[in-house]
């Protein structure tokens, strides 16, 4: 390798190498997911069960078995705005932790959205356009799904109405004006629009909102308007499809930096930036070709569905309407502490991501928030860029990972997944900046508590 070679830190691929086709990670499981229950009747659904909220190409795509799935030229005429996105080389990073790891990140943070969320938010209004629909909802917790949603629904002349978390709509205001600059229309959430959002007004007035209430007033505003369906940002299997691009163009781009991960890490909220970098590389753990490769999820304490949950049968939204997943949860009316500004504060986690979780194909963490922002402010003071709350947990573990493996004299390639950046989290900053954030580690008697409003399942 040259010394131009050994100094370089940015890994990119031409336009042309964009992926053509995404990877389906249901084509190499040894067995089946379970079933999604219908919440009134607890039998498998099927596809007309689904209509109402989605159209029927991603409906397809939601259970297909085929292993590679053309990404239409629409689509991929969008995404190459943006895509393929860089693979950096940390090297000052390593510099600062004396690690003789290689450290590479991925970089969503170059979409005209901020983040990875548009890999789906593109597909998703592409194919309901296709299918005639005018109008598309969603939730959005920190913004960066609502924001990619709207964008979306610009370049395909779809109205678009966005549920925001209510504490996020208030501590976000930033993210809210670049919805509307895309010409969504914005909502607190608990809103008075729906009756899921009096209902739980009615409750507690003063509700801080969550993913959960914000996805049963999203579903239910689609399911009573036959011009609207509903759009999700993570979670469910064609959501993580979209995201595989990030996966797939880093196996390239690795390639071209003559390096192969020993570590793959990525946050985990709901599922969809830590499978769209790692399910391409535990493609290979599932065929026997790296049985040693770990791949690491990443959560909050103060909202950790994979470390503290139950893998079990739940809705996917606080009220009740969706149908019933299985899947590791906190119970579906958690309500995330309003002190958390790191985000990642869904209930549970992808269908997908939990099953290769309870295999032991992959591992999961969870760090307390102040750990996870002093290493955000650690690899910007590094690397320049101000990571989104949400990704800076990978960045947390991907620290730790680089300094054992100093302790332990051993060189591992250690990649993550950098999902967005953090310039409309600068609020969040400025408290740990100050001293004002605190850590929260959500109680054992809370997710108890919680687990015991599960729904009754005979599966």
């Amino acid at each position: 390798m040259s010394q131009a070679d050994e100094a370089r830190i940015k890994y990119t691929l031409d336009e042309s190498e964009l992926p053509t086709q995404w990877y389906n990670l249901l084509a190499d499981l040894a067995t089946p997911l379970p079933p999604v229950l219908h919440p009134a009747t607890g039998q498998p659904i099927g596809p007309q069960d689904l209509a109402p909220l989605f159209p029927m190409a991603l409906i397809a795509q939601e259970v297909s078995q085929e292993r590679w799935i053309p990404i239409p030229e629409p689509v991929r005429q969008v995404l190459r705005q943006w895509r393929p996105t860089p693979l950096f080389r940390a090297r000052r990073l390593e510099r600062a932790l004396d690690t003789p790891a290689h450290i590479y990140y991925k970089y969503e943070g170059v979409s005209p959205a901020g983040s990875h969320k548009p890999n789906t938010a593109v597909a998703q209004a592409y194919y309901n356009k296709q299918e005639g629909v005018r109008r598309l909802t969603t939730e959005t917790g920190a913004g960066q799904w609502g924001s990619a949603l709207a964008m979306a629904c610009r370049f395909f002349d779809l109205e678009c109405k966005v549920y925001m978390v209510r504490v996020s709509y208030e501590q976000k205001p930033y993210r809210r004006v670049m919805m509307e600059t895309w010409g969504a229309q914005v909502v607190p959430s608990p809103s008075p629009d729906t009756e899921a959002g009096r209902k739980v007004r009615a409750e507690d007035p003063q509700s801080p909102g969550s993913l959960g209430i914000a996805i049963s007033e999203a579903v239910e505003d689609a399911a009573t308007h036959d011009d609207t369906k509903y759009s999700l940002g993570s979670v469910l299997n064609h959501v993580l499809l979209h995201q595989t691009v990030i996966g797939l163009e880093a196996k390239k781009q690795l390639a071209l930096a003559g390096d192969e991960a020993d570590i793959v890490i990525g946050c985990a909220g709901g599922g969809s930036n830590f499978a769209g970098l790692a399910f391409p590389f535990v493609a290979d753990k599932l065929r026997g070709t790296r049985p040693a490769l770990r791949v690491i999820a990443v959560e909050p304490t103060a909202c950790p569905s994979l470390t503290k949950g139950k893998y079990v049968y739940d809705f996917g939204d606080t009220v009740g309407l969706t149908p019933l997943i299985k899947m590791y949860t906190l119970g579906h009316s958690f309500v995330p502490a309003p002190l958390h500004a790191g985000g990642l504060r869904y209930h549970g986690m992808a269908p997908l991501v939990c099953k290769l979780y309870d295999e032991g194909v992959i591992e999961a963490v969870a760090v307390p928030q102040l750990a996870t922002f002093e290493a955000a402010v650690q690899f910007a003071r590094a690397e320049g860029i101000i990571p989104a709350p949400e990704t800076a947990h990978a960045v947390r573990v991907a620290i730790d990972e680089a300094l054992r493996c100093k302790a332990e004299g051993t060189r591992r390639t250690i990649l993550f997944n950098l999902s967005g950046h953090g310039h409309f989290d600068l609020g969040a900053y400025e408290a740990f900046l100050a001293g004002k954030l605190q850590d929260y580690a959500y109680p054992e008697e809370k997710v108890a508590e919680a687990l015991q409003r599960l729904p009754k399942v005979g599966v």
